[in-house]
């Protein structure tokens, strides 16, 4: 998939920047393990070294339906969404359900959240995938915010067993 150049008038570094939504690439390991380690801190997690590199790896492994999009100002990583692909018992076409969104603090207010989900939404749609959909905390009233304005909340309430 091509990038998606996004003109960004506000961020801190300078008055004018191309900020790009696009597929990770193995450059962009440190920008991403620091997005991924500020989203760990944000919900109050520490992931293994070992979860962290399988992680990373199987976004280059076509065999695996884990994506990540990163949103880039130069080298500069300014955001990361994760994305997966799968089967549904309730249709014939695809889910994809994204799984992490992070935007540095930095650089947020400027619209990249919503940039790196309506990525997710173009890819999903070619894919064809039947659905988009996500999850956040009912704490995260920052995003809810966002996602409220993207989205319906389906109003499901989730349960686990950690195994």
């Amino acid at each position: 998939m091509q990038s998606k150049d996004i003109h960004d008038k506000n961020h801190p570094t300078t008055s004018e920047q191309q900020v790009q939504i696009e597929v990770e690439s193995a450059t962009d390991y440190q920008g991403w393990l620091t997005c991924w380690q500020a989203y760990q801190q944000f919900y109050h997690v520490t992931l293994a070294n070992q979860i962290t590199e399988t992680t990373w790896q199987r976004f280059f492994d076509e065999q695996i339906p884990v994506h990540c999009a990163v949103a880039k100002c130069g080298d500069e990583i300014l955001g990361i969404v994760h994305y997966i692909f799968h089967y549904s018992t309730w249709g014939a076409e695809d889910y994809c359900y994204f799984q992490d969104l992070y935007v540095d603090p930095s650089a947020r207010g400027q619209q990249l959240g919503q940039r790196l989900i309506e990525y997710v939404k173009v890819v999903a749609q070619a894919r064809p995938c039947m659905c988009l959909y996500w999850l956040t905390h009912e704490s995260n009233h920052g995003a809810r915010r966002l996602y409220d304005r993207l989205a319906d909340n389906a109003g499901f309430i989730q349960y686990r067993i950690n195994l």
